[in-house]
């Protein structure tokens, strides 16, 4: 969310900004709310003041013996006007908390202009794709041939886009979550956490999700519980409405959750395999930085993602998203996308971005240091990585001609062999 003041005085500059993201303020409508409450708030301060100037006149009156019912009459009706004046206050701070809540991000000034992911720049490459000699398979094939992915027994139990991982595919998926884990804690510096999967309507709030998004999400009905659509959203709001010490600052903390999504408006889009899921497991990076080092820590927590592609020797490239296809709440995004190569093609398999103040504004998380002013935190988060995707990018990279599947070297530790085989039949 932004800052309210700033917003108000920087207004045309606002405007632009959001122009170039493909958002149309409404300045009208801006201004008119804007008007309304500062009318109210000048009449409720102009009638305060007369009824204090009131009240004093009536306790002298009164001491001179003086009749004083008409003017007490009057000081109790100016104090229902004030009454109704303050309400219509907290009502239109409502109204513009509304109307600011469903304002994105303004982005960095190194985000390229763009609107759409047409626009995106490629920032770098890892990796050579593999040449095959013979044509490679994409995961929805390989994996029911394997006899580790079901997608029509999913679909049984659950729906469309759902997916049961079998005996070795289960396994995979298994040692992909504990490897990143291990990697990020002992290696780059997280903190592991174990966050609820269901989460509160504040919780989305103050991490950008609501109210724009409800009908991406799934939520308990009776309850004020969703289904958590990252691990973002629980860890972020770990520390809502809180004052963090600014020398403990950057905390790094890294959680496996599953994730839950509608996918509302995807339709059409990678509806073969296990793309994209309404449900699929996630390792996921979260940080909390000082203002003056957060875009360096954006950097780092990047070439956290990306050193877990390296290390299973999975080819991929890193892009820049325009301002277009920049994310809600986000300043700036880097996505990481794998090489596929059954389907010939580079997929997302990690977005690592700076929220800057903008989500921590929302969810009242600021930084201290003795007795400076408060401030607030920036926010940063990445998938290290998308276990699913992950799992997908290693059946596809690394499938041999007679249906096999090597594991990676770095997993073989935590998988338990060095290849899977296409002998499990269900």
């Amino acid at each position: 969310m932004h800052d309210l003041t700033f917003f108000r005085n920087n207004l045309e500059t606002m405007r632009e900004r959001l122009a170039a993201r493909g958002f149309d303020l409404d300045v009208d409508a801006f201004q008119g709310l804007d008007r309304k409450r500062r009318q109210a708030v000048t009449e409720a301060e102009t009638l305060k003041a007369e009824r204090n100037a009131a009240s004093i006149e009536i306790s002298k009156l009164r001491k001179q013996g003086a009749d004083t019912a008409d003017r007490q009459q009057q000081v109790r009706l100016t104090g229902d006007r004030i009454a109704d004046l303050d309400q219509q206050v907290t009502n239109l701070d409502d109204d513009f908390r509304d109307l600011l809540s469903r304002i994105p991000n303004i982005t960095d000034a190194s985000v390229p202009l763009g609107r759409s992911s047409d626009d995106n720049v490629e920032v770098k490459r890892w990796g050579t794709p593999r040449e095959f000699d013979f044509k490679p398979k994409a995961h929805w094939d390989l994996g029911p041939e394997l006899g580790i992915l079901d997608l029509e027994r999913a679909a049984k139990v659950a729906g469309a886009r759902f997916a049961v991982y079998w005996g070795m595919g289960a396994r995979l998926e298994r040692a992909l979550i504990n490897f990143m884990l291990d990697v990020h804690t002992n290696e780059h510096g997280y903190q592991e956490v174990l966050p609820p999967f269901l989460i509160n309507s504040a919780s989305l709030f103050g991490t950008g999700q609501l109210p724009k998004f409800a009908e991406d999400l799934f939520r308990c009905e009776g309850h004020d519980l969703w289904l958590a659509p990252t691990a973002e959203v629980p860890i972020t709001n770990l520390y809502r409405s809180e004052t963090l010490n600014s020398e403990h600052l950057p905390i790094s903390l890294c959680a496996y959750t599953p994730c839950f999504r509608s996918e509302a408006g995807s339709y059409g889009r990678d509806v073969r395999g296990i793309i994209r899921q309404h449900q699929f497991q996630k390792v996921e990076l979260v940080k909390f930085t000082r203002r003056e080092q957060s875009y360096e820590e954006h950097e780092k927590l990047t070439r956290d993602a990306e050193d877990i592609l390296e290390r299973l020797e999975l080819p991929y490239r890193r892009v820049l998203l325009c301002s277009g296809d920049t994310g809600f709440s986000a300043a700036k995004t880097y996505d990481l996308e794998v090489w596929l190569p059954g389907q010939n093609d580079y997929k997302e398999i990690s977005s690592c971005s700076n929220f800057e103040a903008f989500q921590a504004r929302r969810a009242q998380i600021r930084t201290k240091s003795g007795k400076s002013k408060s401030e607030f935190v920036h926010t940063l988060n990445g998938s290290g990585l998308a276990a699913g995707r992950t799992w997908v990018a290693i059946l596809e990279n690394f499938q041999q001609a007679d249906g096999s599947v090597i594991i990676p070297k770095a997993l073989q530790p935590y998988f338990g062999s060095d290849r899977i085989v296409p002998n499990e039949k269900h």
